[in-house]
């Protein structure tokens, strides 16, 4: 009998225990009505046995439920039952949540936390370190998620490590809205989450590291006044022709916004195809599970452009819009491949928050 192959996790399909294919987002197997819980650590959705203390037996071991799961049925992550924390990896990193004794908060910040879990995931397949801010004032990560409220704007953006986000983007009519009136391709919640995120990672992988050169290379000076540049960015005719360099015009703005329109991009990239390689979409990537991508930029942006054409075709087919509505000429692809040169040598060994990220490579594997 032919030996079963057990596939790479991904952040779209697992197991449950009686063999049914569960989702990311599941809390309960349709098929077994167990509960169901998500640990980071070891990548995986695992079925819940009710046991002691609020505690509950998996195949892996012993785990708590989640504050935010237990709580507040916002969340479907799991905690060691041995941990000191209260809340999962992803939760931790909140600092701020929205009033939840306003009945539709509390429905916006679910969506909210379900992006940013897949944020989370991706990240950690990825190596990036993600420490909270809670835990490391200085370069630790936070998010503060809140409503606005009458004469109080909230603006989502980031400083020094702390990401805020305007609840109202989780609605997607107002999104949606909002997309059009700024003449966006594309607006996704989870795309905020990632833009901010890249800017947070510019800092950690960047600024602090004081490795400018290449960036400033493929990016331009970003020492160019910031508000400046993003007034300029506003003051433009809408429509004007978008320059080929830039993943998308708000990336024209200034170079943090490049690279934080990149990075956000990378990890669409790399979280798709990843997806795609589990449902045997594209051949698979990398010879050892659970790594996403290879060091070999060209074989990874190579298997993206075959998948985009087929995902654009197949909408098509159903008489909708272009479900990738990119065309990545040479100058975005060479910058991309510097946001993928720059996250594999920062990434950290899995399971070893501590170590150290190797040097980073200054030159990308386009070629000029």
């Amino acid at each position: 009998m032919a030996r079963r192959v057990r596939r790479a996790p991904t952040v779209k399909t697992f197991e449950c225990q009686c063999g049914a294919r569960v989702f990311f987002d599941n809390s309960r197997c349709l098929a077994c009505s167990r509960e169901l819980g998500f640990a980071l650590r070891q990548k995986t959705m695992l079925a819940l046995e009710a046991g002691d203390a609020g505690r509950f037996e998996t195949r892996l071991g012993t785990f708590r439920k989640c504050g935010n799961y237990a709580t507040e049925g916002v969340c479907n992550w799991l905690v060691p039952a041995d941990s000191e924390h209260e809340l999962c990896e992803a939760c931790r990193l909140n600092n701020v949540v929205p009033d939840l004794s306003v009945p539709e908060n509390r429905t916006l910040w679910a969506e909210m936390e379900k992006a940013k879990r897949r944020l989370v995931f991706t990240l950690s397949a990825l190596g990036l370190p993600l420490v909270p801010k809670s835990e490391d004032a200085e370069r630790g990560l936070a998010f503060d998620i809140k409503a606005e409220t009458p004469g109080d704007r909230v603006l989502t953006g980031h400083a020094e490590g702390l990401i805020t986000l305007n609840l109202k983007e989780a609605d997607a009519p107002t999104r949606e809205r909002i997309r059009a009136d700024m003449h966006e391709r594309y607006r996704t919640l989870l795309g905020h989450f990632r833009h901010e995120t890249g800017h947070y990672f510019w800092e950690r992988l960047i600024r602090d590291r004081e490795d400018f050169a290449a960036f400033r290379a493929l990016f331009g000076d970003e020492t160019r006044d910031y508000s400046e540049s993003i007034a300029a960015h506003y003051a433009r005719q809408a429509g004007a022709p978008r320059d080929d360099a830039f993943i998308s015009d708000y990336a024209s703005a200034h170079p943090w916004e490049d690279w934080a329109e990149t990075f956000a991009h990378y990890l669409h990239l790399v979280d798709t195809l990843e997806t795609a390689q589990n449902f045997g979409l594209v051949a698979r990537l990398a010879p050892r599970p659970p790594a996403p991508v290879l060091d070999d930029f060209d074989a990874l942006f190579d298997a993206w452009t075959e998948l985009t054409i087929a995902l654009n075709a197949l909408n098509r087919s159903m008489g909708l819009p272009d479900a990738y509505p990119f065309a990545i000429s040479p100058r975005v692809r060479e910058k991309l491949a510097f946001v993928h040169q720059t996250v594999r040598s920062a990434a950290r060994p899995a399971n070893e928050p501590g170590a150290r990220p190797r040097p980073m490579v200054a030159s990308s594997s386009v070629e000029q």
